[in-house]
């Protein structure tokens, strides 16, 4: 009796998680291995956000440096160029 009123206590979530597993065991091995490869491939792929976010790095980086720079020369230029001195 233990066992009937355990199994009567089995939340959906617990049901559907077991019809879940009767259909995947209802599948044959090679389609279950294609599966978790394909999952596995999915995972481990280099996605085109990350592709984007790296460059988009990159970018920011080189503009930052190129600024920086122009700043710098744009300065000493402006310096040396005193109007007073001629």
């Amino acid at each position: 009796m233990g066992r009937k009123d355990a199994s009567t206590s089995r939340t959906p979530v617990d049901q559907y998680r077991k019809q879940i597993g009767k259909q995947d065991y209802k599948k044959t091995r090679p389609m279950l291995r294609a599966t978790r490869l394909k999952a596995e491939a999915k995972k481990t792929e280099l996605g085109v956000k990350e592709v984007a976010l790296v460059l988009a790095a990159i970018l920011v980086f080189l503009l930052a440096f190129y600024a920086f720079f122009y700043l710098n020369v744009s300065n000493e230029v402006d310096l040396d160029l005193d109007p007073e001195e001629n």
